[in-house]
């Protein structure tokens, strides 16, 4: 556990520590193990009971969502092995950036709670460091030693346990360890309540905007003086057409063509950091080719309030293509495609999309006969145009109050990093050459260690002996010296005697 022990990567360094400080790592300080693996066979049985267990989607940076905890069926062995208990710190074994190793504290908000194979518990040993201090620092100043260490692709990353257990970890002496965490909590309330604050703002701001949309939708724009709009059949004002579906044959070779997926498309906004491409073969491109004013619809989506959500293309690309999960809504005459996309993304026409779509095992799905006969409120295009430029005048003060939030957001996270990069270093409180160093309880913690191993180990023994000696009170007896063996085939002759 000495600071030889521990390598050097991704930013996380060993010399400089403060005096009484010494380095280990996760694997020194807990006991960290992966959780259990779903099998849909069991899912099924009776005879187990179902138990709560915690996905990655419930595990966040610095706090658990709860709201929605599933149950698994598992056997009774399982459910010992995987119970948390209060204390210990889960973490994400992967996913994309912000996924990777975020993670925090269990408190023991749920009876008998076990977590899935994608999330790592980790179980501190004895006192040797504050899970609140270790939960803070694998979500701050470790983070870039997690990425450099991680398994990369295209757009994920996954670490896995046996790395994480090598990540390296500063140790202050327990009292220094009491008084950071003091400190901590008393710095970083402030933090929070103006990050809750803002996170309320930025809230405010996306239900104004749906109040917005919803306003276009309706007609009922305040300041705005317009008829009501007319319910009318989406394929007599549009054209309504799906797209490419992915095949191997259509890997870019010799026309390759850029390809818009479900990824690239949001609520009135597109993602184009990552477009992929797709092979064209003959005139397909004058087929599939999207033209400016377009209307990208999501097909299908696991969440209900995201099914159907739209962007307008502004050929922002060349010659660009959309998947089959995709459905392309060309306006026509009737309509302005900034109007159309408003209306679209209204939560008034959110809810028809969600009445027309069809569930399967949770996924809900769109068709383009679903969305040609939808009904679309249609304005008259004088009033479309004054619609739209109301909402646009709406939408550019929203942003300016969403940017401000976002920034402030921005500043309270750079504080809070500074904060426990201070804490983590050394500088945050002050030390004390009274303190047993840390490194005294790290040397007790490897005995308690090795005596706890060479428990089990005796233990392990004594039940082989046990199940040996089991064994041999119920074989079978011994043949005794005068018994005879027979082979087949064989006869014995009996010394037989009469009397005369």
């Amino acid at each position: 556990m000495s600071a030889s022990r521990v390598e050097d990567g991704g930013g996380v360094g060993r010399a400089g520590l403060p005096e009484g400080w010494a380095w280990a790592t996760l694997d020194d300080l807990t006991e960290v193990v992966g959780g259990v693996t779903k099998d849909s066979k069991r899912q099924s049985d009776p005879a187990l009971p179902g138990v709560p267990y915690l996905r990655v989607a419930n595990v966040q940076r610095m706090w658990l969502d709860l709201a929605e905890v599933t149950t698994i069926r598992v056997p009774a062995e399982a459910v010992e092995r995987y119970r948390l208990q209060p204390g210990d710190v889960l973490m994400t074994e992967g996913g994309d950036r912000d996924k990777l190793g975020r993670g925090w504290i269990w408190e023991g908000q749920i009876d008998t709670c076990i977590h899935q194979n994608h999330v790592f518990r980790a179980r501190i040993t004895g006192s040797s460091i504050e899970p609140k201090l270790l939960a803070l620092y694998l979500n701050s100043v470790a983070r870039p030693w997690i990425e450099a260490n991680a398994k990369q692709s295209v757009n994920l990353a996954s670490i896995s346990i046996s790395k994480i257990k090598q990540l390296p970890i500063p140790v202050p002496p327990t009292a220094e360890q009491h008084r950071i965490a003091t400190a901590l909590d008393t710095r970083m309330a402030g933090l929070y309540a103006i990050e809750s604050k803002l996170r309320v703002t930025l809230d405010h701001v996306d239900r104004t905007w749906a109040a917005v949309l919803d306003a276009v939708a309706t007609g009922r724009m305040p300041g705005v003086a317009t008829s009501t709009p007319v319910d009318r059949p989406v394929e007599t004002v549009a054209e309504v057409r799906g797209g490419i579906q992915k095949q191997s044959r259509r890997r870019p070779a010799d026309n390759p063509y850029p390809f818009l997926r479900v990824a690239n498309v949001g609520r009135g906004t597109l993602d184009l950091t990552d477009v992929h491409e797709v092979e064209l073969f003959g005139g397909e491109i004058d087929r599939y080719r999207l033209e400016d004013g377009d209307l990208l619809v999501v097909e299908g989506n696991g969440s209900a309030d995201q099914i159907g959500r739209a962007a307008i293309w502004r050929s922002e690309i060349k010659d660009c293509v959309h998947q089959n999960h995709l459905i392309r809504v060309r306006h026509g005459a009737d309509l302005l495609p900034e109007y159309l996309e408003f209306v679209w993304n209204s939560p008034t026409m959110s809810r028809r999309l969600q009445k027309a779509s069809v569930s399967t095992s949770g996924l809900y799905t769109l068709s383009t006969r679903k969305l040609k006969e939808l009904e679309l409120p249609v304005a008259t295009r004088e009033d479309q145009a004054a619609l739209v430029t109301a909402a646009q005048i709406a939408r550019s003060h929203l942003e300016q109050a969403r940017d401000a939030a976002a920034s402030a957001l921005g500043h309270i996270t750079a504080l809070r990093n500074t904060l426990l990069t201070e804490a983590f270093s050394g500088r945050l409180v002050p030390q004390d050459a009274e303190d047993e160093p840390a490194e005294e309880l790290l040397k007790r913690i490897r005995v308690e260690r090795e005596v706890a191993e060479a428990e089990r180990k005796a233990a392990r023994k004594a039940a082989r002996a046990g199940r040996k000696d089991k064994a041999e009170t119920t074989a079978p007896p011994p043949a005794r010296p005068d018994d005879t063996i027979l082979t087949d085939g064989e006869q014995t002759t009996l010394p037989l005697e009469f009397n005369s």
